[in-house]
């Protein structure tokens, strides 16, 4: 093959690269025959459109027609858009790891024909600086232990497979009661930094499923340390440079440990988890904080993010006009201008601007050291304001690039936490967003009760990945609990039964990341580490814990059962990366569920749907029951109903169900109790 196959590709990351000397060729089954019939190997590079260092390495390396010229002799050379096939991606960025380098992207993967890895590099430059070899260093040494070592390369290569197999294809099956979610959660907290928040370490990630794990161990016990560590992390990511502060959302990360220095690329996952937890923070102690953030969010998401006629992009870019945070940073002259005729002097006082910058000679936005201090409501008025205005004028400049992928896993995350964040906030606009994009979603990505990945251009990415199914089905559970629409709960009803039939590990329970009619790979793992979004064996348990309560129907909780303790041998090995199974279990193992009996829209009804909905319990679930529908046989509050035709609520759990309820006080009163009085 001759050609940069790129040319028509959908992925705005591939497309980026059609122009390079190298022959990149797409993965798929024509690939990888051919690497089999010419007996030659395969360098794979995996990474994404606002990954920086991808950029670079594009530039330095791939566009040099010398390395191109070494390449294309020696390899077949596949690149592959990791957030289109994140099956590739998870799978050889472990390989990684066993092979003794970090994570991260570009990967730089050199497999033999049949797709097994033995010579892996991160990012490295063109020509050699210092002690680091350069990429075109690398290339030789990978093509020279082909040809020149080919038996024992080979061998490396069976090595590395046979321990991905060790890792993938393990029974971790332990009886559920052995997962302890307490000692789980001190786990957690011991790696935080008491000072600054977030993991102990240099750079810091939101790490939304972390934060979560924590919150949950707070509300579940009322141990004061969780609620320590838990928000000393809040007040860095919502005060520091991790959020931008002028237009809303979130960072990927900070370069530094007092989440000062972002790196700016922004990605709708991470947005869309910590409006999540946002939400039942505020539930918790109404913080005008965690408001604020939520609001400013969302904001965000549906003026930067939102494609045309519904749906969400993935990411934007760190870059604008070829420089790093460009479309973010401020001079303070930039500053005084935009705020004209406003107190600016304050505002830089408290947004921590100087005349120097505090970041390479212009300045991040972000509220340190006195600036994170309370303020008055006329000067928080102001600031929003002026916040308004700086918004304006950064409007007029270049935005960074975005990547208008659609992804279904992503989207789902989004869907769920603007749906629960309208119907908690009360703004019924974000409830028809999400109802929007959801519909979306389904016309542009659906296919029956199947699902794709991915979609770009028009066209559709890969089949539909276990992610993309849990996800959905969250997304459709949650827009059901708040619309009373069953059409969500049929949406929902089929996804699980397309991972029940496509997905389901018979053998040693689980789901896997990939159907048993996709495309082959090296391996067909079952994950269950955050990725940084959660995996779908921990996304499920919260998924069939709803459909247990809204259907009644005993398969749904067999499989629950199956699924709770199939990889809790992982949990002593890798409890920090388990956190979204850790979350999903507890939701299983205490799921709550708020039956009221009332008409929709009546005064009576609406109070105790606020009441319900007000309440900090990650694990419950509200069900609105009109006059004329019913309860599934079985359920706890079946024979309940309005008391003296007046709207009535339920609180159940397990199998049992408290008195009747009328009184908003008393409903308040009985949620606000620990669970296990509760129960």
């Amino acid at each position: 093959m001759s050609a940069n196959a790129l040319q028509n590709t959908p992925s705005p990351y591939l497309r980026m690269h059609k122009d390079n000397p190298v022959q990149w060729q797409t993965w798929g089954p024509d690939t990888l025959a051919n690497a089999k019939a010419q007996d030659k190997p395969i360098f794979l590079s995996i990474g994404y459109t606002s990954c920086h260092w991808c950029h670079v390495m594009s530039e330095e390396s791939f566009s040099n027609p010398e390395i191109a010229a070494i390449i294309n002799a020696n390899f077949i050379p596949v690149l592959v858009d990791r957030e289109e096939r994140p099956d590739l991606d998870q799978l050889y960025q472990n390989a990684l790891t066993l092979m003794g380098l970090r994570g991260g992207w570009p990967t730089n993967v050199f497999l033999d024909p049949d797709g097994s890895p033995y010579f892996a590099i991160n990012y490295l430059p063109t020509e050699q600086r210092g002690d680091q070899p350069s990429f075109r260093m690398a290339v030789n040494e990978a093509a020279h232990m082909w040809k020149n070592q080919n038996a024992q390369t080979r061998e490396q290569a069976r090595g590395v497979q046979s321990q991905l197999e060790a890792v993938y294809e393990r029974d971790t099956r332990v009886p559920p009661e052995l997962i302890q979610l307490d000692v789980a959660a001190m786990a957690v907290a011991r790696n935080y930094d008491i000072f600054f928040g977030g993991q102990q370490g240099q750079q810091k990630f939101l790490q939304p499923q972390q934060l979560e794990t924590l919150w949950r161990a707070y509300l579940r016990s009322g141990i004061p340390q969780y609620s320590q560590v838990l928000f000393t992390t809040l007040d860095g990511i919502l005060f520091g440079g991790i959020y931008d502060h002028i237009g809303g959302g979130f960072f990927r990360y900070t370069q530094d440990e007092r989440w000062s220095i972002p790196h700016f690329e922004k990605v709708l996952a991470d947005s869309a988890q910590m409006i999540e937890l946002l939400t039942g923070v505020w539930q918790h102690n109404r913080s005008e904080l965690a408001r604020n953030r939520i609001e400013e969010t969302v904001g965000w998401m549906l003026r930067e993010m939102k494609l045309p006629g519904g749906g969400f992009a993935t990411t934007l870019h760190s870059l604008s006009d070829g420089e790093e945070g460009k479309y973010y940073l401020w001079t303070e002259a930039e500053i005084d201008a935009a705020l004209v005729g406003t107190f600016s002097a304050k505002f830089k006082s408290i947004y921590d601007i100087d005349r120097e910058g505090n970041f390479n000679g212009r300045n991040v936005p972000r509220r340190t050291g006195s600036g994170a201090q309370a303020t008055s409501d006329a000067d928080e008025l102001l600031m929003t304001k002026q916040r308004g205005m700086l918004l304006e004028a950064r409007s007029k400049r270049t935005p960074p690039p975005r990547d208008d992928k659609m992804l279904a896993d992503w989207n789902g995350l989004a869907i769920a936490a603007l749906a629960r964040a309208g119907m908690v906030l009360e703004r019924s606009e974000w409830i028809a967003e999400a109802v929007i994009a959801f519909n979306t979603v389904v016309a542009t990505l659906g296919d029956g009760s199947k699902l794709y990945h991915s979609s770009a251009g028009g066209q559709h990415g890969a089949e539909g990945f276990a992610d993309d199914y849990a996800n959905m089905a969250l997304a459709a559970t949650q827009l059901f609990e708040v619309s009373g629409d069953k059409r969500f709960l049929e949406n929902a009803k089929a996804w699980v039964g397309e991972l029940d039939a496509h997905f389901w590990d018979a053998a040693r329970a689980g789901y896997f990341f990939t159907s048993d009619h996709a495309d082959p790979i090296l391996l067909r793992p079952r994950y269950v580490f955050d990725n940084p979004t959660p995996p779908a064996n921990g996304t499920m348990l919260t998924v069939l814990s709803r459909l247990i309560l809204f259907t009644g129907n005993a398969a749904y909780a067999e499989r629950a059962r199956e699924l709770v303790g199939s990889f809790g041998a992982d949990l002593p090995r890798s409890l920090l990366a388990m956190c979204g199974y850790l979350n999903g279990s507890e939701t299983y193992s205490s799921a709550l569920q708020i039956v009221i009996f009332g008409t929709r829209g009546h005064p009576q009804t609406r109070e105790l749907v606020r009441t319900a909905w007000g309440k900090a319990l990650p694990s419950k679930l509200v069900i609105l029951v009109e006059p004329g529908e019913s309860l599934p046989e079985g359920h706890p509050a079946a024979h309940g109903g309005m008391q003296n035709g007046v709207a009535t609520a339920y609180v159940c759990q397990g199998t049992m169900a408290s008195p009747p309820i009328t009184g908003t006080a008393e409903l308040a009163q009985l949620l606000t109790l620990p669970r296990q009085v509760r129960a």
